[in-house]
């Protein structure tokens, strides 16, 4: 098939266009979802490996629709690493409306793929299925094992995909080093790789006044007033940067003005400099500290009655080493003479996760980019999450991969993350998989790539 130019599809750029089209919605409801539909098209994908018997493949489901793939390629070589592929194939919602075509139709359309999912992460998806099935039917075995980790849920946290796989399956999900998502965007002449995510560390503020009728308010103490309060003083009082490694091979790669860069790594300045980056002055406010964000307040059940108390929702974002006695004073501070009239109660979170850039998968990820494109890469801290971390957590090198066109800036990337007219063009994918097949030949050998 075509865009209407004669340019013939690729395998992978058909896969992604069929993926798409299964409309895998996650909205977080249990039943939401679906992933068996997109778990199907990936078991026509790979049945001709299948029925050579050069592919394992296990569909597990953790409630009725809510299914991940684990298809699998054996090594000779019991000792070589076992690199999975970690892809998830859910999808974020969408207002159709918003939409200039279908998010749905994976229309291509001068040499682009439309569709929720395309960017977020559909497309590396694809690409890890595609060398997966090139890998399972070249000549030769691999030494390592190649796993595809095409996984349910990750949209809403992972419990119904990846957590519940490595609790109830851990033999299913065993590799010894991973790629995922979160990479392959341009930072100034830098190839971005993720080798770390903040952690997450979500915290209600209990705030209690005295109740009374609404019709009198002489005499009572509205909760809703002191939530005010209290936001005042969230928005007043901001934690310090805190500079990094990372954020240093950021500022680096990315500003090229030294100046500007000198004020950047100067924990002093980097608040007054941030407006000086433009569109990308979000991402480097959001990892160079730690992030308090008010998201769901809550006051009062009923018109006429003064409330008694009110809550503050907090998303916090944490930096590597951050502990959750860390977390707990931060807030008091910040509070400072209003932290005795709060209390401070545990949301669910997770520990900031990293990977050292001196594995020797991320050595392979720098040859294969500097191959392809011509480019270094620089590693990066993603300000969100995604199930990368969940392997960390368990001692397996992770990193966010891919690599994306020259004009593909970290801005354009996050615009196309959840966003309306989400598309990725082909140039992108192929990039990717010419990368990616280079990676594989080097870390588990079997494909010959010339």
């Amino acid at each position: 098939m075509s865009d209407g130019g004669g340019a013939q599809e690729s395998d992978a750029v058909g896969l992604l266009r069929a993926l798409i089209r299964e409309a895998c919605v996650n909205d977080g409801r249990p039943d939401s979802g679906q992933e068996i539909r997109s778990v199907r098209v990936l078991q026509r994908f790979l049945a001709p490996a299948v029925a050579a018997g050069r592919i394992e493949t296990q569909v597990l489901e953790s409630a009725p629709g809510r299914a991940s793939l684990i298809a699998r390629v054996r090594g000779t070589d019991p000792s070589a690493p076992s690199l999975g592929l970690l892809g998830h194939l859910d999808v974020v919602p969408v207002d159709p409306e918003g939409w200039t075509r279908n998010p749905f139709g994976g229309d291509l359309i001068d040499g682009e793929i439309w569709g929720r999912g395309a960017v977020d992460m559909l497309y590396l998806t694809a690409a890890f299925a595609a060398v997966l099935r090139e890998t399972a039917l070249a000549p030769e075995r691999p030494r390592g094992d190649l796993v595809l980790l095409a996984v349910a849920d990750e949209e809403a946290g992972g419990e119904y995909g990846i957590h519940w796989l490595v609790r109830e399956h851990p033999d299913a999900m065993r590799v010894s080093e991973a790629l995922s998502e979160s990479g392959g965007m341009r930072m100034g002449a830098h190839v971005a790789i993720e080798v770390a995510e903040k952690g997450s560390a979500g915290r209600r503020l209990v705030i209690r006044g005295k109740p009374g009728h609404a019709s009198i308010p002489y005499g009572a103490a509205s909760a809703a007033y002191r939530v005010g309060e209290v936001l005042q003083r969230l928005g007043e009082v901001a934690p310090a940067a805190q500079p990094s490694e990372l954020w240093d091979a950021f500022v680096a790669a990315r500003i090229g003005d030294p100046a500007l860069a000198e004020r950047l790594r100067d924990p002093v300045s980097i608040d007054a400099a941030l407006p000086h980056l433009g569109g990308i002055a979000g991402y480097a406010h959001a990892v160079s500290r730690i992030t308090l964000s008010p998201t769901v307040l809550r006051a009062g059940m009923t018109h006429n009655v003064i409330p008694a108390v009110g809550t503050i929702d907090l998303d916090i974002r944490t930096l590597p080493g951050t502990s959750d006695a860390d977390v707990d004073q931060l807030l008091a501070a910040v509070l400072g003479p209003l932290i005795d009239e709060v209390e401070i109660q545990h949301l669910r979170g997770w520990a900031a996760t990293a990977s050292s850039a001196r594995e020797p998968l991320f050595a392979a990820i720098e040859r294969a980019v500097g191959a392809v494109a011509g480019a270094p890469v620089v590693p990066i801290m993603a300000a969100g999450g995604s199930d990368a971390r969940v392997l960390r957590e368990l001692g397996i090198p992770a990193y966010g991969f891919g690599l994306l066109g020259p004009d593909w800036t970290y801005e354009r990337y996050r615009e196309g993350v959840h966003g309306n007219d989400e598309r990725i063009d082909v140039e992108s994918v192929e990039l990717s998989l010419a990368a990616l097949r280079l990676i594989v030949a080097e870390r588990v050998g079997g494909l010959v790539v010339e």
